[in-house]
């Protein structure tokens, strides 16, 4: 992972496809057009790297760098993949970014601490923080998540029965 402030995680290489260069990556933006032909991004070694092209493959993406034209040439592309933050949008009021999520405190509005987010995994309806050492899944919609203060580094949500 990358310690630098002008990089924001937009998704995970993965394992390649194929024996053209092709890889899988799991975006976590909800921006398709990260992953378009000429897109630069940058590698978790701090390389620059260029789409070539790419598709949709269910909920990931099937990616071909520029230079990466074997299957062991995309072997060694996994990992963290990164983009500017001067190449985001702007985020509405009930928006946030993963990595802001990652880290917080999450607590019931009765007060019980449930640990913190781990993880975020996307999804097609909503995403999904994973939470405390147990990995439980909270929905990330407005009927359970109640209130979000990255600055307190605090999630509160009002769990329904069953859901814990």
């Amino acid at each position: 992972m990358t310690d630098r402030p002008d990089l924001l995680l937009a998704g995970e290489i993965g394992k390649p496809h194929g024996t053209a260069g092709e890889v899988y990556v799991v975006p976590i933006s909800d921006d398709p057009q990260r992953f378009e032909r000429g897109s630069i991004l940058v590698h978790e070694d701090g390389r620059e790297l260029v789409v070539e092209g790419s598709r949709r493959h269910r909920t990931r993406f099937l990616v071909k760098f520029e230079g990466s034209d074997s299957r062991d040439q995309a072997e060694r592309l996994r990992g963290a993949l990164f983009v500017g933050v001067d190449h985001v949008r702007e985020l509405d009021a009930d928006e946030y970014w993963p990595h802001d999520l990652i880290g917080c405190d999450v607590v019931t509005t009765s007060g019980g601490a449930l640990g913190e987010v781990r993880r975020i995994v996307p999804g097609a309806a909503q995403d999904l923080l994973v939470v405390g050492s147990d990995e439980a899944l909270i929905p990330m919609v407005k009927e359970i998540v109640v209130s979000v203060d990255t600055g307190a580094r605090r999630v509160v949500i009002d769990p329904p029965e069953g859901l814990l």
